[in-house]
């Protein structure tokens, strides 16, 4: 494969080995690495997301990592102007960029570009909101469908964030996500995109889940939680949703054990897998699915 003018693609579940298989893949190509792991730019919280380590880091080039703070919002078209940026840069170095990470908005972003669309108030998406919790999924997307049918054929029926935004966007504007969709800029060629997904079994997946949870543990990630609370960071802000916040606050109050604490973030960790793998089935149809035991192929595939 001729991969000089390309660009890399590298998406999977958490814990899926993405890190690990993009290193390898950047030192026989030439490649340096960007991050497209929405909470792994957050340089206060590098235990809870599990981002490269600094040695990891020393013997590749990484990019946006570690560097926005908890107390600022960062969006995903703030993140794409500056992966556009560091795409030139590293290509103009004849160097290979190499996305890595498990947040699919960013590579939807990257790939079929942003759709520009109005705030909505927060009254609004907060009733929103309340309405797809009391109604559920399934339900909720009946309704939406009534509501705007335009926006079947571009938002899976399991997919809970886009289905609330779609709604949104049709109460406050009357205008159907569909339309929103063909106003915008797609920012590359897709034949630039080399796209690779890589699949887990489910129960192997689980197994690296839990010994993930616990080297956190290893590697002080109450520490980390202590030093983020102190910050008193927005509710609001983006940060919060990080796994393990929630978990380890809970602890050093007395509220839970840390056993509990542990067995909580592995539940949640397993279960937010499982939305990236159900996400990726609806919106990553076109990217060559790659199982963990075939990646050495995958790698000598790269010339």
């Amino acid at each position: 494969m001729d991969i000089k003018s390309k660009i890399i693609l590298i998406a999977g579940p958490t814990a899926s080995g993405k890190s690990e298989f993009a290193i390898k893949l950047a030192n026989k190509i030439n490649g340096e690495i960007i991050n497209a792991d929405s909470m792994q730019v957050y340089k206060q919280l590098q235990v809870l997301t599990a981002r490269p380590s600094i040695q990891e880091q020393k013997k590749i080039k990484h990019h946006l990592y570690g560097f926005q703070s908890v107390t600022k919002k960062f969006s995903t078209g703030a993140w794409l102007k500056l992966v556009v940026k560091k795409i030139n840069e590293i290509q103009k170095k004849n160097k290979i960029p190499i996305f890595v990470g498990g947040t699919g908005l960013y590579f939807k972003a990257l790939t079929e570009g942003l759709v520009k669309m109005p705030n909505i108030p927060m009254k609004i998406r907060n009733k929103i909101r309340l309405i797809q919790n009391k109604l559920g999924q399934k339900n909720f997307y009946k309704k939406l469908i009534k509501l705007d049918p335009l926006i079947k054929s571009r938002i899976n029926s399991n997919d809970v964030q886009r289905s609330i935004r779609a709604y949104e966007i049709k109460i406050y504007t009357k205008i159907s996500m569909a339309k929103w969709f063909k106003r915008t800029k797609v920012l590359f060629d897709q034949d630039r995109f080399v796209k690779l997904y890589i699949n887990f079994p489910r129960t192997e997946l689980i197994k690296r889940i839990n010994k993930r949870v616990d080297r956190m543990f290893e590697r002080g990630a109450i520490k980390e939680v202590k030093k983020f609370n102190r910050l008193k960071v927005k509710k609001e802000n983006s940060a919060n949703k990080v796994i393990g916040i929630k978990e380890i606050t809970n602890y050093l109050s007395g509220e839970n054990s840390l056993s509990d604490a542990k067995e909580q973030i592995a539940i949640k960790t397993r279960q937010y897998a499982k939305r990236q793998t159900t996400w990726a089935r609806g919106n990553m149809m076109s990217w060559q699915k790659v199982e963990h035991k075939n990646l050495n192929s995958a790698l000598n595939n790269f010339k």
